[in-house]
Parts: structure tokens; sequence; C-alpha cells
């Protein structure tokens, strides 16, 4: 890679997805979407079937792990992190230091794979998030020791197809990990008691779970284009003895925010244990 070429051009590297699960299922499928050539675009996978199955749905090869290293200039690695260690005992020997690491390992720091790679090899840590199915994630990067402004403005083009990307020192990344890679899970159960009270309420599921969709995301959309603070946006719905300020007064009544910042940590907490047990 040369410095100060600007934008990734699609196709300009070959780019490897070791470990094409969920998460690399969605890094390839939005590479794709983004124009990458599928011939630039190389999967593997433990199963059989599941090599069929993306070779058929995304035209891309699926080799083993050391062909992936060999072939791509560009290891996405996206195992689980309990399996992490294993596939760099497999692949670590074989992979140049001028090889470009990107980690989607969730709670493994930069050191973990450092330790296990060539001395000097840059690895760029990732934290998306699953709502780059419908190109709404939120994907934070943050650069290990040997990774450059350059190594990180690939990540960047290479994750700008699936939603909004930002730049976080790596110490950030376990709070990430808390607030945006598992913050889709929080919204989907909040739906999802807000369904059930629309249907104490008297609501039919569907036109209760249409109701809170839309509202959630009207409601977000004003959040990202109005450049209110959230207190304000609260506030203009809450008038004087009126309905809002009712639910909300219930809601600090049963503690959901402490709920939140309580539930929050403990996520966090999970991502450092993740990574001591993964040393």
């Amino acid at each position: 890679m040369t410095e100060g070429t600007g934008a990734m051009v699609p196709g300009a590297h070959t780019i490897a997805v070791i470990g094409t699960g969920k998460i690399g299922e969605l890094v390839l499928s939005g590479l794709l979407r983004a124009g990458w050539p599928a011939q630039k675009l190389i999967a593997t996978t433990r199963r059989p079937e599941r090599a069929a199955e993306l070779g058929a749905r995304y035209g891309v090869r699926v080799v083993d792990n050391v062909a992936a290293v060999d072939e791509a200039d560009v290891l996405a690695i996206a195992v689980k992190p309990q399996d992490a260690a294993a596939l760099l005992e497999e692949i670590g020997p074989k992979v140049p230091a001028d090889k470009v690491v990107i980690s989607l390992c969730a709670g493994l720091p930069t050191s973990f794979f450092n330790r296990r790679l060539p001395d000097g090899t840059p690895v760029v840590r990732v934290m998306t998030n699953t709502p780059a199915l419908v190109d709404e994630a939120m994907t934070a990067i943050s650069a290990g020791p040997h990774a450059t402004a350059e190594h990180l403005a690939l990540a960047e083009e290479m994750f700008k197809p699936l939603g909004a990307t930002i730049r976080v020192p790596e110490a950030q990344q376990d709070a990430v990990t808390a607030l945006s890679g598992s913050g889709p899970a929080y919204f989907y159960l909040l739906v999802e008691a807000m369904t059930d009270a629309g249907i104490l309420l008297g609501l039919p599921r569907q036109v209760a779970h249409d109701l809170i969709v839309q509202t959630a995301i009207g409601s977000a959309v004003m959040l990202r284009d109005s450049g209110e603070h959230p207190v304000k946006l609260r506030e203009a719905v809450t008038s004087p003895a009126g309905t809002t300020i009712s639910a909300v007064r219930e809601l600090e009544n049963h503690g959901v925010r402490a709920a939140l910042l309580a539930a929050l940590e403990a996520a966090r907490d999970r991502a450092r244990e993740l990574a001591d047990q993964n040393r």
C-alpha cells in the first residue's frame, strides 16, 4: 500500500475473511455490495456444506486457512474469540509481516495477535454490529502498535459500506463492545417489552409492533439529523402533567436508567473476561 493514495479502490487488495460465520458473512456481503470483485475476495470456513453455501450465494472462492493467508494481502479474522489461539497457531508462522490483519474477534486486544504473529505485523481491531445487514452498522476501529494511519484508512474503507465508522483508542474497545456491539439486543428487548405493553393495552400484536418500530426509526433519525441533545428531544414530547411525564416517572421509579448503566458495565466486564480467558 502507498501512503497518501486516498480512498481504497475496490479490488485493489485481495481480502480473505477467515472464519465466515455471521460477522464474517456481514463483511463479505458488504464488500460485494460496495463493488468489490468476487474474484478478489476469499472466504474460509470449517464445514464443507457452509463452504458450498457461501460459494453459491456470493460467488467467492472458499479455501483453507493456509491458502487464504498465502493468497490475500488483507486478513479479516472473524472467528470466535475462543477459537482465535488455535487459528493463529495454525497460520501465524505463515503470515508475512507485510500482511494487514483486521480482527473482528470480540474482546481480544491487538496484543493477543501481536504475540502470535511475526514482529511488526499491523493489526487493526474492529467492532461492528448486526445492523450491517441493512447497511446501518456502527463500526469502531482501533490501531494496534504496528498499524499506521494508512491501515486505519484501509479498515474504514472496508467497513463504510456497512454503515458508519469511528476511530477510537483501543483502550475504549470494551466499552464500544458493551454499547454498540451488544446494543442492538437492548433495543430489540425494549421493542419486545413495548409490544407486550401494547397488547396489554388492547392493541393487536402487529399494530403494536408497527407503531413501535416506526417510532423507533423516526426517533433515531431525529437524534442523528437534528443535532439536538436527547434531553431536549425528550422534553419536546413531555408536556406538563401529561401522559409522557407520567410514563417517564414510572420508568425512573423502576430504575430503568440505573439498570441500563449496570447492564452496560456487565457487558464491558464480560468483554474483559473474554480477553483474560484467551490470553
